[in-house]
């Protein structure tokens, strides 16, 4: 057993960490937390524009079962609102399903929250989402993702 002089030794000699070295040490966790948080942004990125690659080619298929049915796209006026209820303006679709091409009678947005672009000369159609920024065009982070080029 020790005495008490020689615990108090014991406890006093030990040493802590210096302020230097704390701030070291926490310097290097914050550098270590910022390649985490930019790769972690980095792959919300590329989630969000995967997902507005996939609502892009579930819409183009839904516009080729309107077309099979109604015999063309919908027109620019009628756009994609042609999907959740029959067209009143322009052509008549005669087969148009009773609850529309798409359930729940909303289209929905993109990854965004913006609403898609609908584009049709009548023989082809072109679907855009703006992107992060919400505006057509644009380049890098800020690029139109559009059916053309999926």
């Amino acid at each position: 057993m020790l005495n008490n002089e020689a615990s108090k030794k014991i406890l006093t000699s030990q040493k802590g960490l210096s302020l230097v070295e704390i701030l070291i040490a926490l310097t290097l966790l914050a550098i270590a937390g910022t390649f985490v948080v930019g790769s972690v942004l980095d792959n919300l990125r590329e989630g969000e524009i995967k997902s507005a690659k996939i609502q892009i080619k579930n819409i183009s298929g839904i516009l080729t079962d309107y077309k099979r049915k109604c015999g063309s796209y919908p027109t620019e006026e009628q756009g994609l609102d042609a999907l959740i209820a029959a067209p009143t303006v322009g052509r008549e679709c005669r087969r148009y399903p009773p609850n529309g091409f798409i359930q729940g009678g909303k289209i929905p947005e993109d990854p965004w929250g913006y609403e898609f672009i609908y584009k049709s000369n009548g023989r082809d159609f072109e679907i855009i989402s703006t992107g992060p920024d919400g505006m057509e065009g644009g380049e890098g982070e800020d690029a139109d993702i559009s059916s053309k080029d999926i």
